[in-house]
Order: structure tokens, then C-alpha cells, then sequence
């Protein structure tokens, strides 16, 4: 006789769709918004059936940094320790760039699974093989972390902004009085440090850059 499968069995999905339709949802209608409840109605299935995958609401929420987090693994791959973590700080901006609605939650929860935990695991021995002592080494690849999920969040809130003319946006800023503000006033003219790419690329070099001086490396690899 065959065994008899499981509820969760029985709807055909797994843990990685219950996580990327919590995603969808706070992508289009906000972390608050979300509930076991209303993501099952999402997925077609009962709120209960979900608990075979996520335990409760805080094992859900951890599941969604989880997510994010781990695609910035792909950034390590092989190559010199300032260029990967450059392709790191890429991937994971992309990744975030991708959820919006989820940067609240991974700005301020702890990414604590074991998938997410092994995404460090190989930042800090790609650091350490380099020549780092482990404090500085977690201490480099936690401040490039945080600048990156910062740096999203930013361009996440402030899209909506530059696009309406409101204030802070390149169009206010071009109304702004010559003899006060030549330099901003050139800059909202010219485009110059407005691109939020160009940006981004500026600061992660600058900050392995850092890195390899703090820990005594070289710092003389395109990042």
C-alpha cells in the first residue's frame, strides 16, 4: 500500500514558492499586509497547510530574508577577494532591488537561517584566506552588508520622489538659487553623482579599498 501523503504533499508546492508568493505579496501590497491567511489564499491552499513548510509567522519572515539574502551567494565565486566582494555587493543589491516591499523587513530582522548563515560562512573564509584576521573579516563583510541593504533601501524610497518633481528631486533642485547653491545647482543640471549605479560602484570601491589598507593588504585589484 502506498504511503499517504501529507497535506502539504498534496497541494504540490514547496517551501521556495510559499517564500517568493510571500515576497510577490509584500512586493505589491506591503509587509504589513501579510498574513499565513491571506498567502495561502494566494497560493490556492488553506493558511494551515503553509505550517508544513513555515512553523509560524517568524520562521515565514525569516524564510523571505532568507530568500533575498542567498542570492547574493552567486557573487562568490573564484577570483581575488576585492573582486568577489564586489560581484557579492552587485548580486545582493539586485536582489534586494527586486523586493521592495521586503527591504523593511531585511533592513531590520537578523538573517539567521542556515542557508543565510552559509552565505556569510564563505564571505569570512573568503576574507580570512585572504589574510584577515576573523574580526576584521567579519567586521568588513558586515559593513559591506549593511551600506548595500542601506543603499537599495534609499534607492527604493527615493525612486518614487525623483519621479514626482518633489522635493530632493533633480527638478526642485534645478529651482534652487545659483548664488546659494552653484554646486548642487550644477549637479542637478549636469546629472553628476545623481546615478545611483554610479554611486553604488563608487562607494564599494572605496570600501574594499579600505578594507585591504584597515587589514594591511593590497588594495591595487579592479574591484
Amino acid at each position: 500500500m502506498a504511503a499517504k501523503r501529507t497535506r502539504a504533499e498534496r497541494a504540490g508546492i514547496s517551501r521556495e514558492q510559499v517564500l517568493d508568493a510571500a515576497l510577490a505579496f509584500a512586493d505589491r501590497d506591503g509587509l504589513a499586509a501579510l498574513s499565513m491567511r491571506k498567502l495561502g489564499a494566494e497560493l490556492g491552499v488553506e493558511a494551515m497547510t503553509l505550517y508544513h513548510y513555515v512553523p509560524n509567522k517568524d520562521a515565514l519572515l525569516d524564510g523571505m530574508v532568507e530568500r533575498v539574502m542567498s542570492q547574493a551567494d552567486a557573487g562568490f565565486t573564484d577570483g581575488p577577494w576585492q573582486s568577489v566582494l564586489g560581484d557579492y555587493a552587485r548580486a545582493l543589491r539586485t536582489a534586494l532591488l527586486a523586493h521592495p516591499g521586503a527591504l523593511p523587513l531585511i533592513a531590520t530582522r537578523p538573517a539567521v537561517t542556515p542557508k543565510t548563515l552559509h552565505t556569510a560562512e564563505r564571505g569570512l573564509k573568503l576574507l580570512v584566506e585572504a589574510g584577515f584576521d576573523l574580526g576584521p573579516a567579519l567586521d568588513a563583510l558586515n559593513a559591506l552588508t549593511l551600506f548595500v541593504v542601506a543603499h537599495a533601501n534609499s534607492e527604493a524610497r527615493t525612486a518614487p520622489v525623483n519621479e514626482a518633481g518633489d522635493p530632493g528631486s533633480a527638478d526642485y533642485l534645478k529651482t534652487l538659487d545659483p548664488e546659494e547653491f552653484p554646486l548642487i545647482l550644477q549637479a542637478a543640471r549636469t546629472g553628476a553623482g545623481t546615478d545611483d549605479r554610479i554611486r553604488f560602484e563608487f562607494a564599494v570601491a572605496a570600501l574594499v579599498h579600505g578594507f585591504a589598507a584597515a587589514a594591511g593588504l593590497p588594495a591595487n585589484r579592479q574591484v
